[in-house]
């Protein structure tokens, strides 16, 4: 990466897990009405071909991490587990009341929060719980993210159990320094127990997070990090630029000062040599921020182009339709968005009455629709087309003209009908997708939204 090139394009911008990015969700055109509706349409086209995909947000954690931005909640009081439990499955019975069969389960993930917070005993009540009136799909894919410190033998063995095979580990960083900043200070020994635990049970995939860009992070910590992860050797990895959205109320992104931070050319170090050492150990890289040994389902995913991106990030499998359960999960029925509330008690308060708790969504339009899969495409492909009739819009010629200097940068490949994102252009994928976001060019932000693209 041009250090140059940096300091061009580190510029505020989505990650693209959606489009339209939830600042340009249109509220004012969404109701529970035409969610439920567009629901039954998605159900209706895709259960019986390619099945759904089920987020379930588990938002407690025993401790503030100061680099997080997720929904959560703290607290030591484990008596928070069945309530909230029960208020999963209700919201699940509210969405099975809208399907006309049973759903086949393509996907299912557990994230948080902590899921390891709730006992193993607990989470397999919640996945019995879910699967009386579901069954799953072939070739389905369990995961769940586990706490290095407190997830056990028992959490392993007793989601094994229930069909899990994958599981991520939250590392971040083994530099004591980095550790006690961020609030998430755990030794090298746990994070090798869980691994070689899950091994031993047979999860077939197992990943760790790793971070750059954390406060009092230097090259030799990424470096002693990466290292010590060579040891492990988990099936893929994602290695990611710290999202710092202080602005956003309540994500606990305190702890330090901006000026703890690493500098935006800092950080492109740190990422230059991270990947780096990460190609020599065996990794390939996986659309933006992902890497896997060629074992894992994730390298065989981008190999026979099924990877997909939607509100869990990179998935191996494309489903229509993804439903969010639990505080601030974000559905996507593939025509419109809904978000949940986000407060634990109004959340549990509204399933009780037997209302769907979203707060807030988009109804995707035709441009929408278009222009979603243009991003999708990029972001899992590096590359689209919008030859076929299907993918073309009016505004193809402004969004060349706004790739103009990127390509004069060697950062993409355009012609007439394509666009080719080059290796020097991987970095800045998210800024490369800017161009084709047709709701940010048209009303550009007045306040910061977006974590740094770099």
């Amino acid at each position: 990466m041009n250090a140059n090139l940096v300091d061009k394009y580190n510029v505020p911008g989505p990650r693209y897990t959606s489009y339209p990015t939830v600042p340009y969700w249109d509220n004012d055109t969404f109701s529970l009405r035409n969610w439920t509706k567009s629901v039954k349409k998605s159900f209706i086209q895709s259960n019986d071909s390619e099945g759904i995909s089920l987020y379930i947000h588990l938002p407690f954690c025993e401790s503030m991490c100061t680099f997080c931005g997720c929904n959560k909640r703290i607290t030591k009081r484990h008596d928070v587990e069945i309530p909230y439990i029960n208020s999963l499955l209700k919201e699940w019975e509210l969405y099975l009341n809208l399907f006309e069969s049973k759903p086949k389960i393509k996907e299912l993930h557990l994230g948080g929060g902590t899921p390891t917070f709730f006992s193993p005993e607990n989470l397999e009540y919640l996945i019995k719980g879910l699967f009386c009136s579901t069954k799953s799909a072939s070739a389905c894919e369990f995961s769940f993210e586990g706490h290095p410190n407190n997830t056990t033998r028992e959490h392993l063995q007793a989601l094994y159990d229930v069909g899990f095979r994958r599981v991520s580990f939250g590392v971040q960083d083994y530099n004591e320094t980095v550790q006690k900043a961020i609030h998430r200070v755990q030794p090298f020994e746990n994070v090798k127990y869980v691994t070689q635990v899950a091994r031993e049970i047979g999860y077939t995939s197992i990943g760790h997070d790793i971070i750059f860009g954390l406060p009092f992070q230097t090259e030799e910590a990424v470096i002693h990090t990466i290292r010590k992860t060579k040891e492990l050797l988990p099936d893929r990895l994602a290695f990611y630029s710290y999202a710092h959205v202080p602005w956003q109320k309540g994500n606990g992104q305190r702890g330090f000062k901006e000026s703890d931070l690493p500098t935006g050319e800092q950080k492109r170090k740190q990422y230059e040599i991270g990947k780096e050492l990460l190609s020599k150990v065996g990794y390939e890289e996986i659309g933006m921020d992902h890497f896997s040994l060629k074992s894992d389902s994730l390298y065989q995913s981008m190999e026979n182009d099924s990877l997909h991106r939607n509100f869990m990030g990179y998935t191996v499998s494309k489903t229509k339709m993804m439903i969010g359960l639990g505080v601030s999960s974000i559905s996507d029925s593939w025509y419109g968005f809904a978000q949940n509330v986000k407060g634990i008690e109004e959340y549990q308060n509204l399933v009780n009455e037997g209302i769907i708790p979203v707060y807030r969504g988009h109804m995707l339009t035709k441009e929408d629709e278009i222009i979603r899969q243009h991003i999708l495409n990029l972001m899992c492909h590096f590359e689209t087309d919008w030859s076929i009739n299907l993918l073309h819009f009016d505004e193809l010629a402004d969004v060349s003209a706004r790739l103009r200097e990127m390509e004069n940068d060697g950062l993409v490949e355009v012609t007439n009908h394509d666009i080719k994102v080059t290796k020097k252009g991987r970095p800045f994928v998210r800024n490369i997708c800017m161009a084709f976001d047709l709701r940010l060019q048209r009303k550009k932000p007045e306040t910061q939204l977006f974590s740094m693209t770099v």
